[in-house]
């Protein structure tokens, strides 16, 4: 694991505004590296090699830097994306030991198809987990199969995989199963009502 992700990063001297600019003009994402008691040291890292780490392993991927030469263990904490360029702005990276447990928010996924005749509301996209941050899943799985109208499915309620803890409320609603609105009844009479109009002027 310790080359996976590898990222090689430069120091930043350069602060402010047009600083950014320059760092990402020149093809790389401004950052800041903290967490451990150390001071957060303002990194730069290739802009196209980060977002390729991104892709392949979501929001909370573990990176293996290479500051000048010295390596360091890092997860990504937050990314800033532009939201009409969509390029990255900027990016929290917290150090992190082999080992050590981390708190993140996980993307929760839906699989399969509730009961004929309920809408599905998600009503969270994320759940605050805890696990080894070498361990933390991409996404954690919820299946809504076959489930009928009036179930909803709390944070509690959501089996988590191994090692993997809940780190939010539990109660915490995530997902809520109604019965679908008749919307084609709706329709129907507003046909009718129509009809009965159009011969009316007639």
């Amino acid at each position: 694991m310790s080359d996976a992700n590898l990222l090689e990063a430069t120091v930043r001297t350069e602060f402010g505004k047009g600083a950014a600019r320059r760092t990402r003009r020149d093809g790389n994402v401004p950052a800041v590296l903290y967490g451990h008691n150390s001071d957060p040291q303002h990194l730069a890292v290739n802009a196209q090699a980060f977002a390729a780490i991104l892709r392949e392993h979501g929001t909370n991927a573990i990176l293996s830097l290479d500051i000048a030469g010295k390596k360091q263990l890092a997860m990504t904490k937050s990314v800033v994306v532009h939201p009409i360029r969509r390029y990255i702005e900027h990016a929290d990276l917290l150090i992190i030991k082999r080992g050590e447990r981390v708190v993140a928010d996980v993307h929760v996924t839906l699989v399969g198809e509730a009961a004929a005749g309920t809408l599905v509301t998600q009503e969270a996209t994320v759940l605050s987990v805890e696990a080894d941050a070498m361990k933390l899943p991409e996404a954690i799985e919820v299946s809504i199969e076959g489930i009928e109208a009036g179930t909803q499915i709390t944070a509690g309620g959501i089996e988590l995989p191994k090692g993997v803890t809940l780190a939010g409320d539990a109660d915490a609603l995530i997902v809520n199963i109604i019965a679908a609105p008749a919307a084609e009844a709706t329709e129907g009479e507003g046909e009718a009502e129509g009809e009965a109009a159009a011969e009316a002027a007639e």
